[in-house]
């Protein structure tokens, strides 16, 4: 059964990871270090953007389904943010880079929503390891960032975008999983 629970929201990260490792791998020009993740599913520059802008939308999609059936289990509120979040996601997919501004709007609303939804998770657990874990992981996302936006270092988004979705990860998946053992008593 927990198996069962667990398969959307594995699936809402790995569909979304598959899609931009396949499109980074079909695109000789993309480099980690000088692009975002996001001129891959640029519609008319790249001829990969159905494949990330698919993975986008369906991971962003299955993390609202996540957010709605399994994680309000544990919290609302952070079952509320994950929902915005996830459907921020679905928004990066559908306002590609050739939508310049709103592009860029809804990838931060994506970003920050991701980190938003990380501290309340570890807040609400009430879990000083999980505190101090997330903790580290909002700080090197922020220091990432950060370098990035008043440094240029690296050049491109990817890599910041990359660590801020792989430090994310675990929280969700926790709370994944203890949203499946509520829902295994429940039954």
């Amino acid at each position: 059964m927990a198996r069962k629970i667990l398969f959307i929201p594995l699936m809402s990260i790995a569909i979304p990871l598959i899609c931009i490792a396949v499109s980074a791998i079909l695109s000789p020009w993309f480099n980690v270090y000088d692009n975002a993740l996001s001129d891959l599913g640029h519609a008319t520059r790249s001829p990969v953007a159905p494949i990330l802008n698919f993975g986008l939308s369906l991971g962003g999609t299955l993390i609202v389904i996540t957010a709605v059936t399994i994680l309000n289990r544990i919290h609302r509120i952070l079952a509320l943010l994950l929902s915005l979040t996830g459907y921020s996601l679905v928004l990066v997919a559908v306002f590609d880079e050739v939508y310049r501004s709103l592009h860029y709007w809804v990838s931060v609303l994506f970003f920050v929503g991701l980190a938003v939804s990380v501290a309340t998770y570890a807040i609400i657990t009430k879990n000083m390891t999980r505190i101090v874990l997330v903790t580290i992981a909002l700080a090197l996302s922020i220091i990432l960032w950060i370098a990035h936006i008043t440094y240029r270092v690296p050049r491109g988004a990817a890599i910041p975008e990359l660590i801020s979705i792989l430090a994310a990860i675990p929280f969700y998946i926790d709370a994944s999983l203890k949203s499946s053992r509520i829902a295994l008593k429940q039954s």
